[in-house]
């Protein structure tokens, strides 16, 4: 079968026109992270039509994946996200350009990981602080927006940031000098500035110290559906942008949905006596 870009996604048309398609055709995405969510992100951006990517991952799949990452199946033990990654995307469009990073993110290779590149999807693992501060920092230099929407128990948190608005580390208030706990208080206080999870969540089997945070296979599935949408939408110009300091937050198992706009991002007081009780929370 003689493959061809336009009858294997002709049935997006009349959501999207023949143009708009090609310029999907023509863009590239740049995924930062290959587990739960990036994994998830990949397949749902190659169904939509993006003909090129750029991809970083240094891990492998292990069994301990199975229950949320698209990419861990009995016979990708062992082998690199990146790599599967790749093949899925070939898989659906065999003409599409996939470049891939196996060694992750860093000082060494973020120019070549955002060469060309027409929106970021920030998708690293909760603890990658340095990388993600490299990343933010880079892509707005570039003048790219930056898309993040980490799992929360059965939903999800969306954050996007605009390369000509409020930054990544004014958001989340990170200053030279903070311990890791630090990060980890205002992440967490970032991107869940409403614990929706909490009605829910077994509080003690959250391992910080190990570095083992729970999860469910539901979100990584709506969270590719909502950055799909979002990157397309700043593809195609769209009107209704969302940019940070506006969070969407979603939980489809309380079945609550937020949107709020914190004008000092988590700097503003009240948020900082919230990540004070947050500090009281959390086992040291």
């Amino acid at each position: 079968m003689e493959y061809d870009y336009f009858e294997a996604f002709s049935r997006t048309l009349g959501f999207l026109s023949t143009e708009e398609l090609g310029r999907l055709r023509r863009a590239r995405v740049a995924i930062a992270g290959l587990g739960g969510t990036g994994g998830a992100q990949v397949h749902a951006l190659a169904r939509m039509g993006i003909g090129k990517f750029s991809l970083a991952d240094p891990d492998a799949f292990e069994l301990v994946n199975f229950n949320r990452q698209s990419g861990a199946t009995v016979p990708n033990i062992g082998r690199l996200k990146t790599e599967v990654a790749k093949e899925t995307i070939l898989s659906i469009n065999p003409e599409a350009e996939v470049r891939t990073f196996d060694t992750g993110v860093g000082p060494a290779n973020i120019e070549s990981f955002l060469d060309g590149v027409d929106v970021v999807v920030d998708s690293l693992d909760f603890y990658c602080f340095e990388e993600r501060f490299l990343l933010y920092a880079h892509a707005r230099s570039k003048g790219l927006w930056v898309l993040t929407s980490p799992p929360l128990g059965f939903g999800f948190t969306l954050l996007m940031f605009d390369p000509r608005g409020m930054s990544f580390m004014d958001y989340f208030g990170f200053r030279p000098g903070m311990s890791e706990r630090q990060r980890i208080i205002a992440l967490i206080a970032g991107i869940a500035p409403q614990p929706f999870m909490l009605k829910y969540m077994d509080r003690t089997r959250p391992d910080f110290e190990g570095r083992r945070l729970p999860s469910v296979g539901a979100a990584p599935f709506m969270i590719a559906g909502v950055i799909a949408t979002e990157v397309t939408r700043i593809l195609l110009g769209k009107d209704d942008l969302m940019a940070a300091p506006t969070i969407y937050q979603f939980d489809a198992l309380l079945r609550r949905f937020r949107k709020k706009t914190y004008r000092w991002g988590m700097r503003g007081p009240v948020q900082r006596i919230k990540q004070r009780l947050l500090d009281r929370m959390l086992p040291r």
